[in-house]
């Protein structure tokens, strides 16, 4: 009897060893996935000519195929336009991930009026969305002509709640800001081609656009501002 039992406990033994084996590898050589700090939504670089690259991506010269090439092709392309409005040709990644940091991330692509004109008339349905502006379904010949076109502007909206603390560690103080109510704030960096928009009671969102091309953002704030 006690050797029965001896030799079911070393059978138990036996087991417990080799179900132990795969555990002690993993631990002991399998590494956590390294961050790519190039996708740190606060590693904005300067480029030779005054272009940035952020996420891995030159504003003005990167294309919606780069970010397919690097980010996957999960994005959803439409044209966005509120009514009588021409609009904007965006690539919307509903998952993101910015080093260890997720969210939201919208690509603008570089169109012309005429482009979006013609984009319009062979779309194929358009949906209202939450802020009662239009999103156009595009023929799928247009949609594989845009992998061409270049990233104008990137929006990132993070999972996490930002404050002015954080956003100022991040990114040091702002050249100037824009209070648009007891609510929004906006940071703008210039020279980085970045508004910071700080929301008391919602969502952050951060957009860049190349540091030539900031009016596009301030000008607009500006008017808000004194309207």
């Amino acid at each position: 009897m006690k050797k029965l039992l001896r030799g079911i406990a070393l059978f138990l033994a036996l087991i417990a060893a080799l179900l132990a084996i795969p555990l002690l590898f993993i631990s002991g050589n399998e590494k956590a996935p390294a961050v790519d700090d190039a996708l740190l939504p606060w590693n904005i670089e300067r480029l030779p000519g005054g272009a940035t690259r952020v996420f891995g991506l030159t504003l003005g010269e990167s294309t919606l195929d780069d970010a397919y090439r690097r980010f996957g092709e999960e994005a959803r392309v439409a044209l966005i336009a509120a009514q009588g409005e021409s609009g904007s040709v965006e690539a919307f990644y509903e998952h993101f991930n910015a080093g260890f940091i997720t969210g939201k991330m919208i690509l603008t692509l570089e169109t012309s009026q005429a482009q979006r004109a013609a984009l319009l008339a062979r779309a194929v349905k358009a949906e209202i969305t939450e802020n009662a502006a239009r999103r156009i379904t595009l023929a799928a010949v247009d949609l594989e002509d845009l992998r061409h076109a270049r990233i104008a502007g990137i929006t990132f909206i993070p999972s996490a709640d930002l404050d002015a603390e954080s956003v100022r560690q991040r990114f040091a103080m702002p050249a100037e800001t824009i209070r648009l109510d007891e609510r929004i704030t906006h940071w703008l960096y210039p020279d980085k081609g970045l508004d910071v928009r700080l929301d008391a009671k919602g969502k952050e969102v951060l957009q860049y656009v190349a540091p030539m091309d900031f009016t596009r953002l301030r000008d607009p704030l500006l008017a808000a501002g004194r309207s």
